[in-house]
């Protein structure tokens, strides 16, 4: 079954050396990227496409590791922005059958963020772009981003909201005290990373932004980061904030979901329950989570579910959701 797999990861020198000359730069992630891992994260290339055979997956949709470029400034974010999405537009020419590419944005300047949004995907070809969450102190639903979802919604393209570290005054707060290799864990892969990002999406429906673009497409990895599963608890928002649908519309109209080579059937069937087999879309989290072995295809052979919803899974709901970029782009050539 061909296996288009939406968040896999890549970096390169430049930004790992604007990352190390910055004030905030990966704000104490930076050994998540060493060794057998930063040599999978530079190559994008056949050794690359060597252990994506190996897992069975057909197609990779690239995107810059995080925190991508929320943490620089300005000018070098967007300097950077576009190497980068050049970068990936060349990789794909080079081998067009096996990758696709989220473009990369200079958020620290969402008036161009708009603009490289845009580039990338009518001149360069992307289908959409990842987000690590909040820029500095400005969470996604602040008011200056509300041009790079207009244009997201107007393109077509899906925004995948990807995790980041909490901000330091919430790690000092709940993640700490522990020593700082625990803290750093405990405030990324083992839970901070993921509300960080379920909290984003449920800001950005408080704040109106789906009410404003209703057609606007939000991702999320990990199986919906958390709030998901709390959509009993999130329904009672419904008591104080002036929603013009049900949270559960918002999650069934404005959201797809991914497992990020979360191998779990549970939540599987939790997210079936949720969003239905139309809204889940397959990831590996390369080379984060990559293990011998294909055990992402074995988890979609071994899923409880129809082979119509398998080949939605596994290809046909990314396919569907990236036919209005490929429409757009011959409407404008």
């Amino acid at each position: 079954m061909k296996l288009i797999a939406i968040e896999e990861h890549f970096l390169t020198a430049e930004i790992r050396a604007a990352w190390a000359t910055s004030a905030i730069g990966q704000e104490g992630t930076a050994g998540f990227d060493r060794g057998e891992i930063e040599e999978r994260l530079d190559d994008l290339g056949q050794g690359r496409i060597a252990l994506m055979d190996e897992s069975g997956v057909e197609v990779q949709v690239l995107s810059v590791t995080t925190p991508a470029l929320h943490n620089l400034d300005p000018e070098e974010s967007l300097i950077l922005a576009r190497c980068t999405n050049d970068l990936v537009a060349a990789t794909i020419a080079k081998y067009p059958k096996r990758f696709q590419g989220f473009a990369t944005l200079p958020t620290a300047s969402p008036a161009d963020a708009a603009i490289e949004l845009e580039r990338g995907v009518q001149r360069l070809g992307l289908v959409g772009t990842m987000l690590c969450g909040r820029t500095r102190d400005k969470n996604l639903d602040h008011p200056d981003f509300l041009p790079l979802f207009s244009t997201a919604a107007k393109l077509g393209v899906p925004v995948f909201v990807h995790p980041q570290i909490p901000q330091r005054a919430v790690r000092d707060t709940y993640y700490s005290g522990f020593g700082e290799l625990i803290d750093t864990a405990f405030a990324t892969f083992a839970l901070g990373w993921h509300y960080e990002a379920g909290i984003q999406f449920v800001r950005l429906m408080l704040a109106g932004v789906f009410d404003q673009y209703p057609d606007l497409q939000i991702i999320l990895g990990h199986w919906g980061e958390v709030v998901l599963f709390y959509l009993e608890r999130l329904n009672s928002l419904a008591r104080v904030a002036k929603l013009q649908r049900p949270v559960a519309d918002y999650m069934r109209n404005n959201l797809y979901v991914t497992p990020s080579g979360m191998w779990n059937q549970s939540y599987l069937h939790r997210t079936l329950e949720i969003v239905g087999p139309e809204r889940i879309l397959f990831s590996t989290d390369y080379p984060y989570q990559y293990r011998p072995g294909g055990a992402g295809a074995s988890f979609l052979n071994e899923a409880v579910l129809s082979r119509e919803e398998k080949e939605l899974f596994a290809h046909g709901n990314w396919e569907r959701l990236t036919k209005a970029v490929d429409l757009g782009r011959a409407a404008s050539s």
